[in-house]
């Protein structure tokens, strides 16, 4: 018989957590792959996970200035001075350039934050996404500006998935979104009730 020891407990504890922790994992994937609403799936798994109970934490006692206080008066002051004159530390602890006399935004984010980079680089996206994207969406009958329904969209996206998705990669390219594309109708529609 083999004696147990801490080494062997340790590694039997840590295999069925990580085997409990993979089973968990795949019933949450397959749960997002059956759901038709992917945000809310994943914020009730999200949810599920954090045990979202309505608690309370209470801070009983606050180091203030190297002096421990439980006293909840003086621990909310505390956070009050902290949190309202933030913002002024801030500024004045800046390592920028003058920023107080500055009343130019742009000017100021030049001077300050020249060492960041000023632009962002996107992957392109490929057909497959593209039809994952359209293949999730409501079939409606519906339509905006440019006439086209999510029914129809659905039904002819064999044969425009290339085109758009030439579209798409060419907008993350070039940073440019089309004026065509920005267009939208807005219809008030009567429900019911006084139409006067």
């Amino acid at each position: 018989m083999i004696p147990i020891t801490r080494n062997i407990t340790r590694n039997i504890v840590r295999f069925c957590l990580r085997s409990s922790w993979q089973q968990k994992k795949l019933h949450y994937n397959k749960l997002l792959l059956k759901s038709n609403n992917k945000p809310k799936t994943i914020w009730n798994i999200v949810k599920t996970i954090i045990h979202n109970k309505n608690t309370i934490n209470t801070i009983s006692t606050m180091n203030i200035n190297d002096k421990l206080s439980s006293n909840p008066l003086v621990i909310v002051n505390a956070f009050n001075s902290y949190f309202s004159s933030v913002a002024e530390n801030l500024i004045k602890n800046f390592s920028g350039k003058n920023t107080i006399n500055n009343n130019d935004p742009i000017t100021f984010l030049r001077q300050n934050l020249s060492q960041l980079s000023s632009s962002i680089k996107l992957n392109n996206t490929t057909t497959h996404e593209i039809g994952k994207v359209i293949h999730s969406l409501k079939c409606k009958d519906s339509y905006g500006y440019d006439k086209i329904s999510s029914r129809i969209l659905k039904i002819s996206a064999p044969y425009v998935l290339s085109l758009l998705t030439y579209i798409f990669n060419k907008i993350l390219l070039t940073g440019i979104f089309p004026e065509r594309l920005k267009f939208s109708e807005v219809r008030p529609l009567f429900e019911k009730g006084d139409t006067g």
